[in-house]
């Protein structure tokens, strides 16, 4: 898939997005959001199918298949013949979302041979959009303006002071672990794919993440990540994240090394 492939659907993913976004601020906007109410029926529940339905209907014009959170029981045995297509979360940060924090996003990404080459991360709560195409850079539109994130280098992971940005909601016994053993670490705290990019940002050093999660969790931020020059990787094999396997489960793994 050439450039120019990319930059003509770009646009198609960053308007699904937001789209969404609208969608789920609707539910989020709610007066009974703080409602008890069960099943099919509940906020979350309504704010993902919501953004689900939008983005699959827009993506699915491009001719390549869509994969979401919301519809992950295609067999592999179909999925593992895409050359290309799309893998979406139409709602990344549940807890979040739920805790009403604004720390939730929409996560767009096209994976083409098993490797992302497309990425939107688009923030509801302040309308943001980081998004990035292979080998054109990554980029983040807020507050009207676009800006270029800075090229970074690698993590040194002998050096002191490392910024090291974890889950807001899911830090555990092995992410400790992790984090103890480097040198006067700085924590930061963050929700969904915001660890990624604070990551891409420059405002983190290491994004270690020990804690069971999904290739759509991943797959967007990895693009940014990676055209920031950086890599996620598998924490055990040091290899970089691959995409569509018969497990859509990620191994653990350590980002901005």
């Amino acid at each position: 898939m050439n450039e120019s492939e990319l930059q003509s659907l770009l646009p198609i993913a960053i308007d699904a997005a937001r789209a969404a976004c609208d969608a789920i601020l609707e539910v989020y906007a709610s007066p009974d959001f703080e409602t008890e109410r069960k099943g099919d029926d509940s906020p979350l529940t309504l704010a993902d199918r919501r953004s689900h339905s939008i983005i699959d209907k827009r993506l699915s014009e491009t001719g390549f298949p869509v994969l979401s959170e919301e519809g992950a029981d295609i067999p592999y045995e179909e999925r593992r013949h895409w050359e290309q297509f799309w893998m979406v979360d139409p709602l990344d940060g549940t807890k979040e979302f739920l805790k009403r924090n604004g720390e939730f996003t929409v996560n767009i990404a096209l994976i083409h041979h098993n490797v992302p080459v497309l990425g939107v991360v688009a923030l509801p709560v302040t309308r943001d959009v980081y998004y990035a195409t292979s080998g054109n850079g990554a980029w983040l539109r807020a507050n009207g303006s676009l800006t270029r994130l800075a090229r970074r280098t690698p993590a040194d992971l002998s050096q002191p002071g490392l910024r090291v940005v974890a889950s807001r909601s899911h830090m555990n016994d092995a992410t400790r672990e992790y984090i103890s053993k480097l040198k006067e670490p700085k924590l930061i705290s963050a929700g969904s794919s915001l660890k990624f990019m604070a990551v891409a940002r420059g405002d983190a050093d290491l994004y270690p993440r020990y804690v069971p999660c999904m290739e759509w969790d991943s797959a967007a931020a990895d693009v940014i990540v990676r055209e920031v020059g950086l890599r996620t990787v598998d924490a055990k094999t040091g290899e970089p994240l691959r995409y569509n396997k018969e497990d859509l489960m990620n191994p653990y793994f350590i980002c901005g090394v």
